[in-house]
């Protein structure tokens, strides 16, 4: 009897994350092109070692349902912060 091995290929795909403190000081993590898929961790780190995780789960997941896998379109660098100005608001 003849053993069908499939072919399998690695494909390195590269997903935006968007990491928030929140109030409790703890961060969560999700993808905007992968809805649902979020995360959590006690720190920064916690939160990138469990967006790893969950990123792999959920392509994986993905797959042996034989959905599509989302690719993100590729653009530049995206850095993400917070702005202080000073604002006069002059009332009409």
């Amino acid at each position: 009897m003849k053993k069908i091995i499939k072919k399998q290929s690695k494909k390195i795909l590269e997903y935006t994350a968007v990491f928030t403190r929140e109030k409790d000081g703890r961060y969560s993590v999700s993808f905007p092109a992968l809805p649902g898929c979020v995360t959590f961790g006690n720190d920064l780190d916690h939160a990138q070692e469990m967006a790893q995780d969950v990123l792999e789960l959920w392509l994986e997941t993905l797959s042996d349902l034989g959905e599509p896998i989302p690719i993100e379109k590729k653009t530049p660098k995206t850095y993400v912060g917070r702005m202080k100005v000073s604002f006069v608001n002059t009332p009409k």
